[in-house]
């Protein structure tokens, strides 16, 4: 019998496909390619102030992104976060302005002023988990619920106006760049983006997360307290829009009701876009952080070529649409397989 000495199949072509085909590499494809046609239409879009603004736009997006990620992967949704941004930016307005009225030190009144929206976000995380696990009304409902009262909330308390009168250390600090382009905002979210990456693959909270998003009778079968684990999450998802509530005041150095506005399709959007699937169990933090990066970059990229503002939420709808419909041809090619 003869032997076979021909040489063993090499597997380094199907190691760089399989590269090339991770999703992360292929989102980073996608925005390469995206800033080329930019690029190419105005040239302005690759400057350093653009960069700075789309860093600026980006920070809120992804903080509440990253909420929404742990919420999605367990099989809900907060359509919140958009509001809860407008709530905790006046409340940290109005705060801060008190503060400042009464001669407390400015950097005293930063802090407390970004506790105030934290906790502003935390309580409306909690109604959230109040109403999904002991009313056990649906995360949609739920969560719409908690939109419209956070939203009218803002409305109330700022009779509709901006809220101003903090110190000037407020833009200060919300503005101070730092190679031109990273404000102490953007550096704090690639801080709580590196860390919320290794919470989210390397505990056991991001391990229960995934079980309760792909089998939460399974989930509870094994062990996990499945309500409390969903009120963490929530809680988080709304710290975390209180927190992007913060970064906008920084910015513009005022609160306004109407700040957050379209926040969760944003959030959303960022998180579809990155990979992350409505039906709960799959998703990584890293592809939310590409996905806020393409969704925010877009949007200032339309601006720069002359498309108008007010085409940006049915810009953004499109693009949740398009991930979600890739997404759904992309699960139909596997079953086929």
């Amino acid at each position: 019998m003869t032997k076979n000495t021909a040489p063993a199949a090499s597997p380094r072509g199907g190691g760089l496909r399989d590269f090339l085909l991770r999703q992360d590499v292929v989102l980073l494809g996608i925005f390469a390619v995206m800033v080329v046609v930019f690029a190419s239409i105005n040239p302005r879009f690759l400057s350093l102030p653009a960069a700075a603004n789309i860093l600026q736009d980006f920070s809120p997006v992804v903080l509440m992104a990253i909420g929404q990620t742990f919420v999605i992967v367990s099989r809900g949704i907060d359509l919140s976060v958009g509001s809860t941004l407008g709530l905790s930016g006046v409340v940290m307005a109005l705060a801060v302005r008190a503060l400042n009225q009464a001669g407390v030190d400015p950097a005293l009144t930063i802090v407390v002023g970004v506790l105030c929206a934290m906790a502003t976000g935390a309580v409306v995380g909690l109604v959230n988990a109040f109403l999904i696990n002991v009313a056990n009304i649906t995360p949609f409902i739920a969560t719409l619920a908690t939109l419209g009262a956070a939203a009218g909330v803002s409305l109330v308390l700022t009779r509709g106006v901006q809220v101003a009168g903090g110190p000037t250390a407020v833009i200060y600090v919300g503005n101070l760049r730092y190679l031109g382009v990273l404000t102490v905002p953007v550096i704090a979210v690639l801080v709580i983006m590196a860390i919320a990456w290794a919470f989210f693959g390397l505990t056991r909270f991001g391990r229960w997360t995934y079980a309760i998003g792909s089998n939460p009778f399974a989930a509870r079968g094994a062990g996990i307290d499945v309500k409390r684990h969903l009120t963490k999450i929530y809680l988080l998802s709304g710290i975390l829009s209180g927190l992007a509530g913060a970064f906008v005041y920084f910015r513009l150095g005022s609160g306004s009701p109407l700040s957050g506005r379209g926040g969760e399709l944003s959030a959303v959007a960022a998180c579809v876009i990155g990979g992350i699937g409505l039906f709960g169990g799959t998703g990584k933090i890293s592809g939310t952080f590409i996905g806020a990066l393409i969704t925010t970059s877009v949007l200032s990229g339309l601006i720069l070529i002359g498309v108008e503002p007010n085409w940006q939420q049915i810009v953004v709808a499109g693009l949740i649409a398009g991930a979600v419909g890739i997404q759904g041809l992309s699960s139909a090619a596997r079953r086929g397989t």
